[in-house]
């Protein structure tokens, strides 16, 4: 769970930001919204709001950030990501700094980097205990040997491990120590440096990230008989025309048509080779290009079989393929994972979540999504442009947010809990009468007619 972000210099971000996921103890509508681990009670929903080119997608994107350079170290194309409103960012460090829990503990990670010369000036890893208090697991300050924190107790034999890998280390300016400490290291399952292994492994298993552009299923889950039982009432209950979901087979030639030869090709050879280093009957991978859903699975024997989803409207005795269906209705199956993947200790952060979809659709999936993860620690943080679920019935006053450009061209994120208003107010209607800001601001322009 996401107890808080920060950042500062990054994209439209200047000074340093924060989204804070701690419920406030003053509201207490929808209090099923709340998680509490330990003494700290933690909100499961942020909804983002603010004109076009505010930053809503950039605050999404930092989520995405922080997860590629953990797994990757610093991206070359980053280099210009700084806040470009002012000369003296080029050469700032850029800070990140999540909070977090995973299993009963707190976390506080963080770095900085100065992005232009891809340098990495500071990491630290905390953690955040009840009393207030923060214990350091580990700290490094640019090219350095990391140190852990004097409160971490090791073994002799754990102690000189730690000290060769930050030894060996030292110098590396482009890459997280977090990584490298997971880098092909092996710990017991009572390692005191185990901390290592559970933040990198939430923070990439964890925390998803999905933009407009994403297909977001795990399409596996349409090929168990149960799984696709379940989706066919969902989607019956989105009212969007489709009866039936179901499996057809097709010929590899066929697929050939769908996927460039050169992808197909390499996709067979590594599904091929996965079947030969396995223990199980057979392997499969499902995945959807802009037009269709397909699966394929490899037995021992090396046989194909290569399947697609079609669907049953109405009465019709005919079959339409995904491409037949509308944006809304693909973007619906984008976001059915969401709704059937049980998964505990997730945190979906979406951008445009009613991309393509009628408003009515996007508050139906959102009230299945509460209903679905009833009780469940799982969080979504979404932006949206749609006022009409801005209704302090669907959502409590600390969950909305807002992000909105200042003169200076810098993003600012604030929460629609500082305006204080009450539990009757019309919202939306308050947010396009201009009343929380992080709308559009519109100048004149007129039309002349050409002179002869």
């Amino acid at each position: 769970m996401i107890i808080k972000l920060s950042v500062q210099n990054y994209k439209s971000f200047d000074e340093k930001e924060e989204l804070n996921l701690v419920s406030s103890s003053k509201i207490r509508s929808n209090s099923e919204h709340k998680i509490k681990i330990k003494q700290t009670s933690m909100l499961k929903y942020a909804v983002i709001y603010g004109a076009n080119a505010s930053g809503k997608s950039n605050l999404i994107e930092i989520f995405s950030f922080i997860r590629r350079c953990v797994q990757n170290g610093i991206p070359v194309e980053s280099f210009n990501d700084f806040c470009r409103n002012r000369q003296e960012n080029k050469e700032k460090p850029s800070v990140f700094e999540l909070l977090f829990t995973a299993g009963e503990k707190f976390y506080a990670y963080g770095f900085s980097v100065i992005l232009n010369q891809r340098k990495i000036t500071e990491e630290w890893l905390y953690e955040l205990l009840q009393n207030g208090e923060a214990k350091n697991l580990f700290e490094r300050e640019g090219g350095s040997a990391p140190a852990l924190g004097r409160d971490v107790i090791l073994s002799d034999a754990e102690r000189n491990r730690f000290t060769v890998y930050a030894d060996d280390f030292a110098g590396h300016e482009t890459s997280l120590f977090l990584t490298e400490m997971n880098r092909n290291k092996k710990y017991t399952e009572n390692s005191r440096l185990g901390f290592f292994r559970n933040v990198y492994g939430w923070i990439l298993q964890n925390l998803i990230i999905l933009n407009p552009n994403t297909a977001i299923s795990n399409f596996e889950q349409f090929y168990d008989d149960k799984s696709l039982e379940e989706i066919n009432q969902l989607i019956q209950t989105f009212d969007t025309g489709i009866s039936k979901v179901s499996i057809r087979k097709i010929s590899m030639d066929e697929l050939s048509t769908l996927i460039p030869e050169p992808i197909l090709s390499q996709m067979i050879s590594d599904l091929k080779s996965q079947i030969k280093r396995s223990v199980l009957p057979r392997v499969q991978i499902s995945f959807r290009t802009a037009s269709n859903i397909i699966n394929i699975t490899i037995d021992k024997e090396g046989n194909e079989e290569i399947s697609t989803l079609s669907f049953r409207h109405g009465k019709s005795i005919f079959d339409f393929d995904f491409k037949d269906e509308s944006d809304g209705t693909r973007r619906l199956f984008d976001l059915i994972d969401l709704l059937v993947n049980p998964r505990d200790d997730v945190v979906y952060a979406v951008d445009e979540l009613e991309r393509s979809l009628h408003p009515k659709l996007t508050e139906h999936f959102l009230k299945l999504f509460m209903e679905a993860h009833k009780g469940q620690h799982v969080q979504l943080i979404f932006t949206t442009h749609e006022d009409t679920i801005m209704d302090q019935d669907l959502f409590r006053r600390d969950e909305i947010w807002f992000v909105e450009r200042g003169a200076d061209n810098a993003s600012r994120i604030y929460s629609l809990d500082k305006f204080k208003e009450r539990y009757d107010k019309k919202l939306s209607k308050s947010y396009l009468e201009g009343r929380y800001g992080a709308i559009p601001v519109f100048r004149k322009f007129s039309f002349h007619d050409k002179e002869d």
